[in-house]
């Protein structure tokens, strides 16, 4: 065990509360997701260059910075496609995957980041849970640990959830934009990001919007979502923030509606997809919003509120939406204030909570 003073602490490693002066032992580092490491930046970067702090603060990395992330995989179409390592040792080399500070081997980059931090194993941060004992263990991510057998009740609170053909197709724009307009009309709103990989970024950014409360799948020890966490990340979630009585639950499922990251394994559970009261789809053109509404209809019998995005960009493509999909589009960014209506609409709200509305 040593000791070792840390320049920047990622956003993954948020629950746990760490100083930036640590305890970390070089050696049995558990190649796991979530296991805590501390790492030496060996490369400069002129894009993707940056690090999203426990703060929520984006920093930029360079050459020499000793920061503190955590093993994780990765799956993304335009980042980068990464594991974690079969065995990880001090002096080992990885990369950095995601600005939130996953770490892992990377399998695949996309040309447009470049290629990613190579990062030299220090070792795992140690925590200290035996009261009056110097003995220490690896630390994970993550402020409890997943419930698989997590129940799901909703308290009759609605629901919206907001789905994508793709990542970066606009979710997180229309959800700040619904979550915007409902704050404006007198409503308490909870969200939660249900899957992806840890990055803080987007739940933040609905806090900003006027979100109460905020969670996120990194909160229950997750750093990449998959098919079977998915699910029951999504029902602890949303049975957490229920209790705490919100007019509405908002919550987006990263990533698209065919990825690696559970979201179709999610609108597969009949118990969720009952909880729904309003899907809002984000695509990034035409033949992508009619490839997600059929998904979405034919696959999960699931009928979208309202399609956004790229593909609502101007009148031309809402036109060809509504009149080829027979359901209705808006844009987030030009148009916020009448999607957050049109989703307000949907919702049915109790005659208390519509008369504040």
């Amino acid at each position: 065990m040593k000791s070792v003073v840390v320049d920047k602490i990622a956003s993954v490693t948020q629950a746990l509360g760490l100083k930036h002066d640590l305890r970390v032992a070089e050696d049995n580092i558990p190649a796991e997701e979530g296991v805590v490491l501390v790492v030496e930046v060996l490369t400069n970067k002129s894009t993707y260059n940056t690090l999203e702090l426990t703060s929520g603060r984006m920093a930029k990395v360079v050459r020499g910075d000793i920061v503190v992330g955590a093993l994780g995989t990765r799956r993304a179409l335009f980042g980068y496609s990464g594991r974690v390592p079969e065995s990880v040792k001090a002096g080992d080399v990885i990369q950095m995957l995601n600005i939130g500070g996953v770490l892992g081997v990377c399998d695949s980059a996309n040309p447009d980041k470049g290629k990613p931090f190579d990062v030299r194993v220090l070792g795992v941060v140690l925590q200290f849970p035996f009261l009056g004992e110097r003995i220490g263990v690896p630390a994970r991510v993550g402020s409890r640990k997943l419930d698989y057998d997590a129940p799901l009740d909703t308290q009759g609170v609605p629901v919206v959830a907001l789905a994508g053909t793709c990542m970066e197709a606009g979710k997180t724009a229309a959800a700040c934009a619904i979550v915007s307009r409902m704050r404006h009309r007198g409503l308490v709103v909870d969200v939660f990001k249900a899957t992806g990989v840890s990055l803080r970024r987007d739940i933040l950014a609905m806090e900003d919007s006027g979100a109460r409360n905020g969670l996120i799948f990194t909160d229950l020890g997750v750093v990449t979502t998959t098919a079977k966490t998915g699910p029951a990340l999504t029902r602890t979630m949303l049975t957490e923030l229920a209790a705490k009585k919100p007019d509405v639950i908002v919550f987006e499922l990263g990533d698209g509606l065919i990825g690696t990251y559970g979201v179709d394994a999610i609108l597969k559970c009949e118990d969720i997809a009952k909880s729904l009261t309003s899907v809002v789809l984000s695509a990034n053109d035409p033949v992508a919003a009619w490839g997600g509404v059929k998904l979405l209809r034919e696959r999960f019998g699931i009928e979208p509120s309202v399609v956004t995005g790229p593909a609502t960009d101007n009148a031309v493509g809402v036109q060809i939406i509504e009149e080829q999909m027979n359901v209705r589009a808006c844009n987030a960014i030009t148009d916020g204030a009448k999607l957050g209506d049109l989703i307000i609409d949907s919702l049915k709200l109790p005659a208390k909570a519509a008369e504040s509305a």
